[in-house]
């Protein structure tokens, strides 16, 4: 049997029918759901997912958004790059349409080759090969392959001529599922009496993991201003980490007389790790500057993980 008719079979009986964003044509909430889960787990995202449908439910009203009720939203998912390329991108396409084809949507802000064909096939139906990291596992492994080029190559010869959307679904599925990184279900899975990597014993070394390097740590101090049960806080410029984003303005020069330290917070990011000093502030008037938010109203702010874990603490100990 071909490897792609004993994927297509596999998906059928094994793979995943329930998820929120299946079951549509619809590029705009197919585009979201993959834009979504670069980079994180389906298991998170499926709540962000729902929200989101329900604030945003067509392309048009994210277009008419602000880019603070889009990372409202997106606050908490990570990488908040991908939630300020997919609002750009929405304004384009409110104007323009949805683009038809992998190449096209590969054009959009935060697109790449993978997730554009990933969009292509299951809103239109294009035969686009997909190599994300769950589909890199599967081919590096069933046919003992190391490099991108060899990877992407095979990814296109493998496509079938009918039912692209259920193959390429059955190669998502197959890498998250079964073919997972560190203990695959070999006994599962129904490429395993051809997979070279069983073979040759050489599950652990495929995909070739990236050379890990250790992460260096920034470290950066916070004044958190405290003025009637709000703080200050400001936005962050863009690019740059959580740009757009709001959070408490960074100490530049001496400590201020009476500030209380606050216990330290470690957030990791992709290239290094940040060690946050929070020093807490009351004063009697407030600043011009920035925003002043209320304890209260921070879970549903524009913020970062931390600077929300950060409130909340203090929310909790003036109760």
């Amino acid at each position: 049997m071909a490897f792609a008719e004993k994927l297509i079979g596999w998906q059928r009986r094994h793979g995943r029918h329930d998820l929120p964003w299946q079951g549509t044509r619809d590029p705009y909430r197919i585009w979201l759901s993959e834009v979504m889960l670069q980079q994180t787990q389906v298991s998170t995202v499926i709540a962000y997912y729902r929200r989101f449908v329900a604030r945003f439910p067509d392309v048009t009203a994210l277009a008419r958004a602000t880019q603070d009720e889009v990372l409202q939203l997106w606050s908490g998912l990570g990488y908040y790059a991908r939630g300020r390329n997919l609002h750009r991108a929405a304004r384009r396409i409110a104007q323009h349409g949805f683009p038809r084809t992998a190449e096209k949507i590969a054009e959009l802000p935060g697109v790449g080759r993978s997730t554009a064909a990933a969009i292509a096939v299951f809103a239109y139906g294009e035969r686009a090969a997909i190599l994300d990291g769950n589909v890199k596992r599967v081919l590096a492994r069933a046919f003992g392959l190391a490099d991108e080029k060899s990877l992407w190559a095979q990814a296109e010869r493998l496509l079938p001529q009918r039912e692209v959307e259920r193959y390429t679904q059955a190669l998502m599925d197959l890498g998250a599922t079964v073919c997972t990184r560190r203990t695959p279900l070999c006994h599962a899975c129904p490429l395993a009496s051809s997979c070279r990597a069983k073979k040759e014993r050489r599950i652990a070394e495929l995909p070739v993991p990236r050379v890990r390097r250790a992460l260096p740590e920034k470290q950066v101090t916070w004044l958190i201003l405290r003025h009637r049960g709000a703080v200050l806080v400001e936005r962050r410029p863009a690019p740059g980490i959580w740009g757009g984003l709001w959070c408490p303005p960074e100490l530049a020069g001496k400590r201020p007389r009476g500030a209380k330290a606050l216990a330290p917070i470690e957030h990791g990011f992709t290239h290094f790790r940040l060690r946050i000093r929070p020093l807490l502030c009351d004063v009697e008037t407030r600043a011009a500057r920035g925003r002043w938010l209320k304890l209260e109203e921070a879970s549903a702010a524009a913020l970062p993980a931390p600077v929300k874990t950060l409130l909340a603490r203090l929310r909790e100990a003036a109760h």
